[in-house]
């Protein structure tokens, strides 16, 4: 059976009991353009299907994630391809000396 994509409150109040109280809470989103966000309200609901949810609202862009915090959520390589211009520095610089 597929593992659910759904996170209760209590797993999230254990993911979070793992993690330094003092550290501040942000949102990471979009792996295609990762961007860390500012965490906003928390507001009880509900979802499409009328089942309770919590939603944490986004208050704001801080700026560009972590390259190892996208690369903790497997957004981006472990090991990323080196751009263009590094490639072509380093191939001029092989017959150089």
């Amino acid at each position: 059976m597929p593992e659910s994509k759904d996170l209760t409150v209590r797993e999230l109040i254990q993911r979070l009991n793992a993690c330094n109280p003092d550290a501040v809470v942000r949102l990471a989103v979009n792996p295609f353009f990762p961007f860390s966000h500012f965490l906003g309200e928390v507001v009880e609901g509900t979802e499409d299907g009328g089942g309770a949810a919590v939603f944490l609202g986004e208050a704001g862009q801080q700026g560009y994630l972590p390259l190892p915090v996208a690369q903790a959520l497997t957004w981006l390589p472990a090991n990323p391809v080196p751009s263009r211009r590094a490639r072509r520095r380093a191939a001029g610089s092989e017959g150089t000396q």
